[in-house]
């Protein structure tokens, strides 16, 4: 798999409002987050990071130069000093040269670790995409919230309209002394109770906008609206065929599992920690003013060191020890997380068929409501039935209206839960 960042614009600061050109598709609402949000910016810069320290880490492959100058002034004559027994570099001098250190082999400990730091680049990739995927599924979630309160905004509309139409007919036969003051007075309580829906909706809708606005990265979008969403079929039945699914393409389990070979990696190299270390050394320069017993004015030399560690008190023992241990728990965490991922792509599965089986029920109990609303209010007109059976009439026409119209957007809801528990969003 390869390790390339995500190319991609990085979120700026959140808009203090916005006002758009005209109706918001989801698509476009999806678009304009994943360009807007902050956490979009902060992945993308990480897993840039994340770039450079595999470049870091290969640098130990490369020769190392080093320019040096050195001027002295010694008094003359003299070869001992404080601290060593001799230093013939007690002489007045001026020398200019450059020091080059070139890493011949660590027998695989540089490469071990570049793998390392190439494993958790790929995993901030990962961690790029499922930051992705979360704000596509905040703002799906938040724009069905908003096309869900607008639905219910509409019924609570018209129940209180047909409530106050209710209200001027009991009023007017009152008067005509063919209805009584009590018909009155539980009518005006219905139009309060319509009120209260109406203005429930309306705050409701503005929680969902609000909602929304913050999903795609802005403080507040002004006199926003929507486009419906076209009612998606049936699920596929095979559970077993979208947990196997998700456990190929979700970025965060993905991101774990290469987190663990990182730690995989990383403990192959803590291995080497005593495997010696062959390396190159050469230096050379001018010394336009040297000692008069110095017979050139330049110098080079080039010699190899092998370095081998003897004793260190366990330290690289501990270190090997430690990445071991990291290593086996980040197995069992990826272990830990598969299951977790099982079963949120299950729940999810039975949510959203749930959702799509009452559809069919809240249609039908719309419609038997409705038949129930139209013979209590006949039996009122006819004198037959008192308010408080209208009453309940109406309310449960209202409730299974409400019902029927939050059910669509809630099983819209339920899909876009199951499509990021087997991770669809890229």
């Amino acid at each position: 798999m390869g390790c390339s960042i995500v190319s991609g614009q990085v979120g700026t600061a959140p808009l203090p409002s916005t006002r758009l050109p005209g109706p918001l598709t989801l698509d476009q609402a999806e678009q304009i987050a994943l360009r807007n949000h902050p956490r979009v910016g902060s992945a993308t810069l990480t897993a840039q990071a994340a770039g450079q320290v595999v470049a870091e880490t290969r640098s130990a492959y490369f020769p190392t130069a080093v320019s040096n100058t050195t001027a002295a002034l010694a008094n003359t004559g003299t070869v001992l000093a404080a601290g060593a027994l001799t230093t013939s570099s007690l002489s007045n001098r001026f020398a200019s040269g450059v020091n080059l250190v070139q890493l011949l082999t660590d027998f695989g400990r540089t490469r071990d670790l570049t793998r390392s730091a190439r494993s958790r680049l790929e995993a901030r990739n990962e961690n790029l995409i499922n930051v992705r995927a979360q704000i596509i599924f905040e703002v799906r979630n938040a724009y069905y919230g908003v096309l869900a309160s607008d639905a219910v905004l509409k019924v609570a509309q018209a129940a209180l309209a047909n409530r106050q139409v209710l209200l001027r007919q009991i009023t007017a036969l009152s008067q005509s002394a063919l209805k009584s003051t009590l018909d009155v007075s539980f009518a005006r309580v219905l139009v309060s109770e319509a009120q209260l829906a109406v203005y429930q909706a309306e705050n409701n809708g503005e929680e969902a906008r609000a909602q929304l606005a913050t999903a795609m990265g802005y403080r507040q979008i002004e006199n926003l609206t929507l486009v419906d969403q076209e009612l998606p079929g049936p699920m596929s039945p095979d559970i077993q065929g979208l947990i196997t699914q998700a456990l190929a393409q979700r970025p965060d389990l993905l991101e774990r599992k290469k987190d663990r070979d990182a730690a995989w990696q990383f403990a192959d190299a803590e291995k080497k920690l005593s495997y010696p270390t062959v390396g190159l050394a050469a230096a050379a320069g001018v010394i336009p003013e040297h000692d008069h017993v110095l017979a050139h004015n330049n110098y080079e030399a080039a010699g190899v060191n092998i370095s081998i560690p003897v004793f260190n008190g366990g330290l690289f023992s501990a270190r090997r020890s430690e990445a071991l241990f990291r290593a086996k728990a980040a197995d069992n965490d990826v272990q830990d997380f598969s299951l977790q991922v099982s079963r949120d792509v299950q729940n999810a599965w039975y949510q959203a068929n749930t959702a799509y089986r009452r559809l069919a029920v809240t249609g039908e109990l719309v419609n038997e409501t409705n038949q129930s609303l139209r013979l209590a209010q006949a039996r009122y007109d006819a004198g037959l039935g008192g308010i408080v059976e209208l009453n309940q009439a109406q309310l449960s026409q209202i409730s299974a209206q409400i019902d029927a119209a939050s059910a669509k957007y809630d099983y819209l809801d339920r899909r876009t839960a199951l499509d990021y528990a087997i991770g669809s969003f890229r």
